[in-house]
C-alpha cells in the first residue's frame, strides 16, 4: 500500500501532502501504537499536537 500512496503523491498537487506517522500510547494497556495519515503540509503540526 505504501508504494501506491507514494506513487500518487509524486504527481501534480500531491507534493503538498506528507505521510505522517505518530506514536500514541494507549491509556488502558500502556502499549504504544502507530497512527499513520496523509496530511496537507500546512496541517502537520496540528496533527502531531492533537
Amino acid at each position: 500500500m505504501a508504494k501506491k500512496v507514494v506513487a500518487t503523491l509524486k504527481t501534480g498537487a500531491g507534493k503538498s501532502f506528507t505521510k505522517v506517522i505518530k506514536m500514541v500510547k494507549s491509556p488502558k494497556t500502556g502499549a504504544y501504537a502507530f497512527k499513520e495519515e496523509v496530511v496537507h503540509n500546512d496541517h502537520i503540526k496540528d496533527f502531531l499536537k492533537g
